[in-house]
């Protein structure tokens, strides 16, 4: 079953001790000023946070202490980290136990010596009795801790040493819940701790680097007798780059071509340029040069910079010829013009699930048209990602969530061995264009318990923030699907709860005649190769960057939530694409057919009206086009009844995933280049999967269009739709008041002006046209 469910979970906040508020204790889903986790269902905790402890004694053989706490309600223990040699030893920690799983009418805090040999020593307890903790509902302030003296185990003797501590029931709203040790995950020690709490990421400032090489002078060969024939080779970390070779074998030689790389703040590469001369079949290293980044101008429109010489560094000279570098009186120079573009979006995901596309300088950001609102309530049914351990237990799934959109991305906790998981994790983004996608995935920590593998892939799924309704909540449970060389494959459900809140309505429709990308996309665009290379290597630096977080966000989780794989040539995709298209179009057999049944009579009064209404536009032609308008308003209206009711998911069949053959799966998880033994078959093999993979991009964009175009009607973008119902009323108006020779020949002058009167920027129909949604986003 692939479909989407609706749920009905019990969202919103309980009020502390049962307390009536808005019926059966529950604070209403539209009291916003009430809650801030109205999203998810409310989860209790007894929270104990172990802050320090002091005067403790030392041990009698060593004379020190290596003090550490423990903390026990039942069958459950929390530990802090052990600190050498400290009788005032500072832990701060927080633990938290659900409350649906507390067995002890008590909590204790242990104080313990840490031994090398032997049990380690205990210094003392404190008991709390769990009748007499206090509730603490936000935005109350934390409770105060308090000191506590430390008791035998009989709890009849004071002990030396006292212990710093605070313990009360909370819920996931509690500013302790991100940072807790949760019982939840109690199997988890040392630094695995940190691999299954939830936290907040933030990608990596991206820019497009542009080096625009001019030329250089005073360029010289090993070989005297033969004028040198140059090129440049640029570099950035990983990222090299080259001019082409200068067509005339001169010292001075020029190129005038731009170099485009990308970079992240903070600008931790340098840009290394060379001036090489190619020598028959050797280079030869002319000279080179190291700049840093952030010394180049940022800029904000497509005005030029000014370029600048640089004297270039030749390869060895001043290491090896000593002070020889004082008797030249000339050295090679580079002019080039080098800018940090800040007026572009760099592109880390494919246009076609973008959940950003504001520029890279932050002054040129628009004021935010919405707020996205994402509860991750829980998951279903998990299969069981990690085999079979060697004493027979069954499999397992430490299962935890990521959420993508624009440069900020969540991830929630790990709950170990849980094949229905509940995080119950709210969180919001600031939405600047309703006419994204958030993207959202599901994954197998193999990261705990000292072993350090991949996170393997539950599932994703997609939601297209256009599609929504504004101020209305979504509780729905979806199907997590992941394609496998045996065919697609249903791993579990994840419920979801959200809403798209809308600041201003006028503001939201404004967006829709703006074009997507910004201004300088447009002015000065990139080639179709330039985006692809730009894109991986975006995606490899946010990858990288997000990787070297505490805890990681691995680069298998970050290449997966961004699909980047999603340009590889895949017989199953241009199949899918292929019957999008065929889906598109058969509206128009629809209608031949329907024209065929007007023609044979079946229905008399149908086909009277049809002969009626053909004399009327036969003799009145001005009725066509406020006729067409009309019958799209209709059928605009009428479609009202059968709108979607859920916003669009990843569908295996639209994917074409369920009918993919063995052979074409075999193809699809094939490496790239191909592993087929011959020569002579990888590489035509190669050629055919570079080849297909356009067309099947070219495809998939033709597809886009016609399903743009069935959008205008369809309300799967309900403001879209009424934008456009009110547009075909207002035109059929329009066209009925006025001569229809005079609005045919205002449309031709219009379509036949002169270039100046045309902007480079696309018009506002087109932007519209372009924002529409498409079913893309349900592409597996």
């Amino acid at each position: 079953d692939y479909s989407v469910k609706d749920t009905k979970p019990e969202l919103g906040e309980k009020w502390p001790h049962g307390g009536i508020r808005g019926g059966a204790g529950w604070i209403p889903v539209g009291d916003r000023a009430t809650s801030t986790y109205d999203l998810v269902e409310q989860m209790h905790y007894l929270y104990v946070r172990v802050v320090k402890a002091r005067d403790l004694p030392p041990s009698p053989v060593t004379g020190s202490c290596d003090p550490y706490a423990e903390v026990k309600l039942g069958n459950y223990r929390g530990k802090t980290q052990h600190l050498e040699k400290r009788s005032n030893p500072e832990w701060k920690q927080v633990f938290a136990f659900s409350k649906d799983k507390v067995q002890s009418s008590v909590v204790e805090v242990l104080v313990r010596d840490k031994e090398m040999v032997g049990r380690d020593d205990y210094l003392g307890r404190v008991v709390f009795d769990l009748i007499e903790v206090p509730t603490r509902a936000p935005p109350d302030s934390p409770l105060a801790p308090q000191w506590y003296r430390l008791e035998d185990r009989k709890g009849e003797t004071k002990l030396r040493g006292e212990v710093m501590a605070a313990v009360w029931y909370g819920t996931q709203a509690d500013e302790a819940f991100a940072e807790a040790w949760h019982s939840d995950a109690a199997s988890v020690q040392g630094d695995a701790v940190y691999n299954v709490r939830s936290k907040v990421y933030v990608s990596p400032k991206l820019w497009y680097v542009r080096v625009n090489v001019i030329e250089a002078q005073d360029v010289e060969s090993e070989d005297k007798t033969q004028p040198p024939q140059a090129y440049v080779k640029g570099q950035i970390g990983n990222q090299v780059l080259k001019t082409k070779l200068c067509p005339d074998r001169t010292a001075n030689p020029s190129w005038n071509e731009d170099l485009v790389f990308v970079a992240a703040e903070p600008f931790e590469e340098q840009l290394v340029l060379t001036v090489e001369n190619k020598a028959g079949s050797k280079e030869e290293l002319a000279g080179r040069i190291s700049l840093q980044l952030n010394t180049f101008v940022k800029r904000l429109d497509h005005k030029p910079v000014h370029p600048r010489w640089f004297n270039l560094e030749r390869y060895g000279f001043g290491i090896l010829e000593g002070d020889r570098r004082q008797e030249r009186k000339f050295s090679t120079r580079i002019h080039i013009r080098v800018c940090l573009e800040g007026g572009y979006h760099v592109l880390d995901e494919s246009t076609m699930y973008i959940s950003d596309q504001r520029p890279t300088a932050r002054q040129l950001w628009k004021q935010p048209v919405g707020i996205f609102e994402l509860g991750i309530l829980s998951a279903q049914d998990l299969v069981p990602m990690k085999k079979k351990s060697s004493d027979g237990k069954g499999g397992s799934t430490d299962a935890y969530c990521v959420a993508k959109y624009g440069r900020k991305w969540v991830r929630t906790r790990t709950i170990l061995e849980a094949q229905n998981p509940k995080w119950n994790e709210q969180y919001t983004w600031e939405v600047y264009d309703p006419c994204t996608v958030v993207t959202l995935g599901v994954f197998d920590n193999g990261n705990l318990g000292g072993s350090s593998g991949k996170d393997s892939k539950v599932g994703k799924i997609r939601i297209r923030l256009s599609t929504l309704e504004t101020d209305r909540i979504y509780a729905q449970s979806y199907p997590l699907l992941v394609l496998q060389p045996t065919g697609v494959k249903k791993t579990g459900e994840i419920q979801l709860a959200f809403r798209f809140t809308c600041l201003s309505l006028a503001h939201l429709l404004y967006q829709y005649g703006k074009p997507l990308l910004p201004k300088m996309h447009y002015v000065h665009p990139f080639t179709v190769s330039q985006i692809e290379s730009l894109r991986y290597e975006a995606m490899s630096i946010v990858g990288s960057r997000l990787g070297r977080a505490e805890p990681p966000l691995r680069k298998e989780v970050v290449e997966y939530m961004l699909d980047v794989d999603s340009h590889m040539w895949s017989m199953r995709r241009s199949k899918a694409n292929f019957f999008r298209l065929v889906s598109v179009f058969s509206g128009l057999i629809s209608m031949s057919r329907w024209m065929g049944e007007v023609r044979e009579w079946k229905n008399p009064a149908t086909t009277v009206l049809v002969h009626a209404l053909f004399c009327i536009l036969v003799l009145y032609p001005e009725l066509m086009l406020p006729t067409a308008f009309l019958y799209m308003f209709a059928i605009g209206v009428w479609n009202y009844r059968s709108r979607p009711r859920h916003p669009p998911h990843v569908d295996a069949r639209v994917s074409w995933a369920e009918a993919a053959q063995k052979d074409e799966l075999d193809e699809e998880f094939d490496t790239f280049p191909t592993s087929k033994p011959l020569d002579v078959i990888r590489m035509r093999y190669d050629v055919l999967r570079s080849v297909g993979g356009r067309v099947q991009t070219i495809v998939g964009d033709v597809a886009s269009q016609g399903e743009r175009l069935e959008s205008f009607l369809n309300w799967r973008d309900p403001r879209a739709t009424a934008v456009s119902l009110v547009l075909c009323i207002a035109g059929a108006a329009v066209l009925y008041l006025t001569p229809f020779k005079a609005v045919a020949l205002c449309a031709g002058f219009f379509f036949l002006r002169h270039p100046r009167f045309r902007s480079k920027m696309p018009s506002v129909p087109s932007n519209f046209f372009r924002r529409l949604p498409a079913r893309a986003e349900c592409l597996l």
